[in-house]
């Protein structure tokens, strides 16, 4: 049987050989799950008429889940208790959210992230060691390359799960983010496109709330200027932070790719929609993209005690590498 230290107990890993001198992980820490509104009553002023037939469906469904009509509430609380214009108001309220809810989330996924790269080093020492007894075994019992490189691989996730373990850091929790974030998009999408349809009583706030080139956030941008600048954004930070990657994988690059790809399509999309839901997209990217500068701050790093401190310039470094593979 095969043994990392003394917190790898019997029957833990299969294979019959010991590997001995090796780190005990320990101190497994439990976490929490987090907490779900169970049910959200609708708010009064913004029933809607009842009459349209022409809305059923799953669209309809999730347009007026409880998540939907939650953020609808938000957004409507804010604009009436800051006084402000529709405009700013869901610029405040973007800000808010992304700052309350998604920040905490992207510097918890940034230790997760730190503390899996710390695992590497030692990670890929376990496996040097491991290969090795798995090579002497596989002489005494006349094991084929086959079943070597399973008993090699079975117990090298094991291995590394129990490391996981001991540093409370599987990658899975790492996703919280996005489980988070993707939801929360989308609903609050939906609750400014329900605020500007014709059958909500906030709908005449909404067509006269807007500024500048859009005075009314109840129709698209005629001038795909707010399309364009989102569009834009989001290119700028996949770009930003794909140079970043040395030597990025296939995978990686099919994935910056197909961002990217998105990031394009979001145009023509955002130029259909009212302009309340191209504001908020486009003001929802832009304080994610500077959530992120300010998480790779040395200082913010060093508060956080990650040892993933590459760079005391990360955004010069930023400029310089944008700089050099774009004009040059």
């Amino acid at each position: 049987m095969l043994s990392v230290g003394r917190a790898v107990k019997s029957g833990i890993l299969q294979l019959p050989v010991r590997l001995s001198g090796l780190g005990s992980p320990s101190g497994v820490q439990m976490f929490s799950g987090l907490g779900s509104p169970s049910g959200v009553q609708m708010f009064s002023g913004l029933g809607r008429l009842s009459g349209g037939a022409g809305a059923a469906g799953w669209y309809s469904s999730l347009s007026d889940s409880a998540p939907v009509h939650l953020c609808e509430h938000y957004l409507v609380s804010v604009q009436q208790v800051s006084g402000l214009p529709w405009w700013l108001s869901i610029i405040v309220a973007t800000l808010s959210v992304r700052t309350l809810i998604t920040l905490p989330l992207a510097t918890y996924q940034m230790v997760i992230i730190g503390k899996v790269e710390a695992l590497q080093a030692e990670i890929s020492e376990l496996a040097k060691r491991l290969r090795y007894e798995v090579s002497i075994r596989a002489k005494e019992r006349g094991w084929t390359e086959k079943q070597s490189r399973f008993q090699f691989k079975k117990n090298l996730r094991r291995i590394v799960s129990q490391l996981y373990i001991r540093d409370n850091c599987h990658p899975f929790k790492a996703s919280l983010l996005i489980w988070v974030q993707l939801p929360l998009w989308i609903s609050v999408s939906l609750a400014l496109r329900n605020l500007s349809l014709d059958q909500s009583v906030l709908q005449p706030e909404m067509a006269s709330g807007g500024a500048l080139w859009f005075p009314d956030l109840t129709s698209p941008d005629a001038t795909w200027i707010l399309p364009l600048c989102l569009g834009l954004t989001n290119l700028l930070i996949v770009e930003v932070f794909s140079l970043q990657r040395v030597s990025p994988s296939r995978f990686q690059r099919i994935m910056t790719n197909s961002v990217r790809a998105v990031s394009v399509l979001m145009i023509p999309i955002a130029a259909t929609v009212p302009s309340s839901m191209a504001l908020y997209w486009l003001t929802s990217s832009l304080v994610g993209f500077g959530h992120n500068l300010i998480l790779r701050s040395p200082a913010i790093l060093k508060i956080l005690k990650l040892q993933t401190v590459k760079s005391e310039s990360p955004y010069r470094d930023i400029v310089s590498a944008f700089i050099s593979k774009y004009f040059k």
